[in-house]
């Protein structure tokens, strides 16, 4: 190309979003993101590092000095672990109740190490005896991998009895937090999880891009004992930690996403000041009010509701209903954006988020009144909505 293309300023439309992420991001925390940029070794910047890193281990409730952001999405943080914790040859049990379960049986594979799958129906939580037997019939298993919160469904997982089973059976405990952290009780110390990895862009309604991780002794034991180099460069913790150290001077490793971390500071900031047991409430108050009020339009939910997520739900699609339509039309008329489903419930429920900042009274509102006449414009309503 030889002239230069004629662009215009991108000026994103409004949105509320209650999708399965991102969440929205509070005005304090995008103007947080726009301050200055400064230098990735400025001493100023790595004082506020030693800041995030306190503020995430509030967040996750342990006490792990190897608890920082890695400088990538959740994908990247879930990569992380599993190259770090699992060698060549290694076996790992993988539960997998959805779609991010099976990414974790890929990072497994590509390891080369032995992926045991533990398989659970699509909606429902991992299945205790299951994983129970798996360690049965593979004792040397090295690990245990599963996600505590399964945002392709909406449902939630006994993480503290799976870590209690990897236990028992002398195995890590691998945990995708992606979407719990924030949003429901997540206690890595009290449940001594080994590994774990979140996402920015849920519950803790920052910019995505991020990806918090916490690792533990035993964890930090096994890579110490390493046979192989961990095979990615980027994600080494060894080297990695050397530039989140706070004591004395860091070593480069890469240029931090500097604005990135001044937003997930101001949202752990926000998070600390609200109180984490005070946002865990918040979420199970309007999920409550939502559930109320999707179940008056005659709504079903997948999940059972001891199992069920507040910050996602999955909710059935109605016989007779374009779901895609119903999406475009919230998305038109009320600048609101719901999520569809992904692998085998694609089609089949909506996935509406109460993540972080979006999970508020009048978000809840407007979904009601949205899907409400979404649903009488089909002729899908039966009854008259109070």
């Amino acid at each position: 190309m030889k002239s230069p293309p004629k662009t215009a300023a991108f000026n994103p439309p409004p949105r509320v979003l209650m999708g399965p992420g991102p969440s929205a991001v509070s005005e304090a925390v995008l103007a947080a993101q726009a301050r200055a940029t400064i230098g990735h070794l400025d001493p100023d910047f790595t004082a506020l590092m030693d800041e995030v890193k306190l503020l995430l281990r509030y967040a996750f409730r342990t006490d792990n000095d190897l608890t920082m952001p890695v400088s990538a999405p959740g994908s990247a943080g879930m990569e992380c672990c599993f190259v770090n914790l699992i060698e060549p040859g290694e076996t790992v049990i993988v539960c997998q109740n959805g779609v991010f379960g099976g990414r974790m049986k890929e990072n497994v594979e590509r390891i080369g190490a032995s992926c045991v799958l533990v398989e659970d129906e699509w909606g429902a939580p991992v299945d205790l005896e299951k994983v129970e037997r798996a360690f049965a019939e593979h004792p040397d298993a090295a690990a245990l991998a599963f996600v505590h919160a399964e945002t392709s469904t909406g449902a939630c997982s006994d993480a503290k009895a799976l870590c209690e089973i990897a236990r028992r059976h002398g195995a890590l405990a691998i945990v995708d937090a992606v979407t719990s952290l924030g949003g429901v009780p997540l206690e890595v110390d009290a449940w001594e999880i080994d590994a774990v990895y979140s996402g920015t862009q849920k519950c803790l309604s920052a910019p995505p891009g991020l990806s918090p991780v916490s690792f533990g002794a035993r964890a930090l034991e096994k890579i110490s004992k390493r046979r192989a180099r961990v095979q990615s460069w980027f994600l080494d913790v060894n080297l990695v930690m050397d530039y989140w150290s706070g004591d004395g001077g860091r070593s480069y490793h890469h240029t931090a996403p500097v604005n990135a971390i001044y937003a997930l500071h101001e949202a752990l900031r926000l998070l600390a000041d609200e109180g984490l047991e005070n946002s865990w409430a918040r979420h199970s108050r309007l999920h409550k009010k939502l559930r109320d009020g999707l179940q008056a339009l005659g709504l079903e939910f997948l999940v059972a509701e001891p199992h069920r997520l507040p910050q996602l739900n999955a909710v059935r699609v109605p016989d007779g209903v374009d779901e895609a339509r119903v999406r475009a039309k919230l998305l038109a008329d009320y600048h609101l954006e719901i999520g569809a489903s992904l692998g085998p419930l694609a089609g089949k429920i909506w996935r509406i988020g109460l993540m972080g900042h979006a999970c508020r009274e009048e978000n809840v509102a407007l979904c009601l009144r949205a899907l409400e006449d979404a649903l009488r414009e089909q002729g899908a309503l039966k009854r008259a909505v109070a």
